[in-house]
C-alpha cells in the first residue's frame, strides 16, 4: 500500500463506518475492513478502479462523487476519506462541506502545489512542473484546482471544519521530518489531514 495511505489508515482507526471517495482499485478499504474492523464503501468513477474493487470483494458504487456525495445521508458514516482526489474535483468546496455533512470525521491527503521544486520549476525552466506525487503533464493530468497547503488550510476554516491532525509529506509520500515541519507550504510535498465537524 501507498506509504500515504498507511497514514491514511491510521488517522481512521479501527472499528469505524467508512466513505471512501475516489477509492481507487479499493486497496485502502480492503485494508481498513480485513485489518482494522471497518465497515465501509467506495466510490469510484474510473471503470477499472470500479472493477478491481469489485475483484477484491470491496463495496463500491461506480459515479461520479460530486453527485453521489448530496444523495448521501447525513451523518452516515463515521469517516469520509478523500486521498489525492481533492485537487481533481470540480467544486472542492462543495466536497468538503459535504464530506463534514455526511461524517463527523473527514481525512483528506493533497499534493502541496507550492512546494519549491515546483515553484523552481516554473520559475526557471518556464513550463508547468511535473514531479513523483504530480506525474502528469499539463495536458493530460486529472488536476484542476491546484492548491497550496496553506490554500487548503483556509478553504477548510471556511468550511467550518477544524484541523485535528495533519501530517506532511516528503516526495514519496512519508512523513516527513526536519524544515518540512518549519516551512511546510515551501517543503512538504504533500499533507494528510483530519479534519473534525463542529
Amino acid at each position: 500500500m501507498r506509504f500515504d495511505l498507511e497514514i491514511v489508515a491510521g488517522m481512521v482507526g479501527t472499528g469505524q463506518r467508512v466513505l471512501d471517495l475516489g477509492c481507487g482499485d479499493g486497496e485502502l478499504l480492503e485494508t481498513l475492513i480485513s485489518r482494522q474492523a471497518c465497515e465501509g464503501v467506495g466510490v469510484e468513477s474510473d471503470p477499472e478502479g470500479f472493477h478491481s474493487c469489485i475483484g477484491r470483494g470491496v463495496p463500491v458504487t461506480q459515479g461520479d462523487l460530486e453527485k453521489e456525495l448530496p444523495a448521501t445521508e447525513s451523518e452516515s458514516f463515521d469517516v469520509a476519506v478523500l486521498s489525492l482526489t481533492l485537487q481533481a474535483v470540480r467544486r472542492p468546496d462543495r466536497v468538503l462541506a459535504e464530506m463534514g455533512r455526511v461524517a463527523t470525521r473527514q481525512i483528506v491527503s493533497l499534493p502541496n502545489f507550492g512546494h519549491w521544486r515546483l515553484r523552481a520549476d516554473l520559475t526557471l525552466g518556464g513550463r508547468m512542473p511535473v514531479s513523483e506525487l504530480l506525474p502528469y503533464q499539463w495536458f493530460d493530468t486529472p488536476n484542476i484546482h491546484l492548491c497550496t497547503l496553506a490554500d487548503f488550510e483556509a478553504l477548510v476554516e471556511e468550511t467550518g471544519s477544524r484541523i485535528e491532525k495533519r501530517v506532511l509529506l516528503d516526495g514519496a509520500g512519508r512523513p516527513a521530518r526536519g524544515l518540512r515541519s518549519t516551512f511546510p507550504n515551501l517543503l512538504a510535498e504533500g499533507a494528510v489531514y483530519s479534519l473534525v465537524t463542529p
